[in-house]
């Protein structure tokens, strides 16, 4: 499926690139525009990032690949990361992934049922000293207990409507 980015996304390009010295310079600029608008990165637009600033296609992936705010998949409406390195694993990081993965009703790297989360896990989070941590979209949760992702996903239950279920991320990768 080819990507078709839209007026204001193509407008916003042709404006955000001569701000820079070299056009791969926006390239953060223009992925950060297309997961506003699209929710997640797919590899037909990291192919139409890459032509607009004439590189090759790898060169953008390896940027949406490296930086872990940047989603290749569509996800539910919350969006949640559970650090999951040296300091999170060692202060029960796992025993609070295991728990939004229970609350939920889901698997690690998919979305729930309902369609109102997704859990991953991620690298470093860089809170080391409050670990276990947690990131439900950009707000950072730290010294993270059970019994506190509890309260957490109850309110995403209160506050967060059911919706269709997203694809799957086996169903938008090849």
């Amino acid at each position: 499926m080819a990507f078709e980015p839209s007026q204001p996304l193509r407008d916003y390009t042709e404006k955000v690139i001569p701000r820079y010295p070299q056009k791969r310079s926006a390239i953060m600029m223009i992925l950060h525009a297309i997961q506003r608008e699209q929710g997640y990165i797919s590899l037909e637009a990291q192919e139409w990032v890459a032509a607009q600033v004439e590189i090759e296609p790898i060169q953008v992936r390896e940027v949406v690949t490296f930086y872990p705010f940047y989603r290749e998949h569509p996800v539910g409406k919350k969006y949640i990361r559970v650090c999951r390195t040296l300091s999170c694993a060692l202060n029960g990081g796992y025993k609070v992934c295991d728990k939004f993965l229970s609350e939920f009703g889901t698997k690690l790297n998919e979305t729930s049922p309902d369609g109102r989360v997704t859990v991953e896990f991620a690298e470093c989070l860089a809170a080391c000293g409050t670990a276990p941590v947690a990131m439900i979209d950009d707000d950072l949760y730290e010294n993270l207990t059970e019994e506190q992702v509890k309260e957490l996903c109850d309110a995403i239950k209160r506050d967060v409507p059911e919706q269709a279920p997203a694809p799957s991320a086996e169903s938008t990768h090849h």
